[in-house]
């Protein structure tokens, strides 16, 4: 299915456009409304729903508004009839941090459902066991921009439908 794992790759390259851009409709644009992700910060028992979802990304924004990076470096798309997984590596952290640490990447996996389009159906990110346990900006331990901020790189599992 060609067409749609290229509609589904466009998708996932402007979702991390309107991550990085701390654009909150575009972020949850091609979201599920029942959307189940589980992330670096917590709660680490995971959000559900696309209000829940939505409430997350206030303060990854106000983070990444202070310069920070946030592209995709790999994007691996399989698409079948009715759903789809990507998975894929992005550079999460400060021009700064990634100086430090070049080779840090949040590893990202998405899965999606086709409902008339491609849906974000659940994400998930965990960070790369190196860097658990960092702590910064209020998010607690294992916080992805806690971790870019404190160790200066992130990497991560995220298994996710856009978020």
């Amino acid at each position: 299915m060609p067409d749609d794992e290229q509609q589904i790759r466009t998708l996932i390259l402007q979702w991390a456009e309107a991550v990085h851009r701390g654009d909150m409709e575009a972020t949850l644009a091609d979201h599920d409304a029942d959307i189940v992700m589980f992330d670096v910060p917590p709660p680490h028992d995971g959000v559900r729903g696309i209000d829940a979802s939505r409430e997350t990304w206030p303060g990854f924004f106000a983070w990444q508004a202070q310069g920070a990076v946030f592209e995709i470096v790999t994007l691996e798309v399989t698409a079948g009839e009715s759903v789809a997984f990507a998975h894929g590596l992005l550079r999460c952290a400060t021009p700064q941090q990634l100086a430090a640490h070049p080779e840090a990447r949040l590893r990202l996996t998405i899965g999606l459902r086709k409902a008339g389009r491609p849906l974000a159906r659940h994400t998930r990110a965990s960070l790369v066991r190196r860097y658990v346990g960092l702590s910064v900006r209020g998010h607690g331990r294992n916080s992805v921009a806690g971790a870019a901020e404190a160790a200066g790189a992130v990497t991560a599992d995220a298994t996710t439908a856009g978020g």
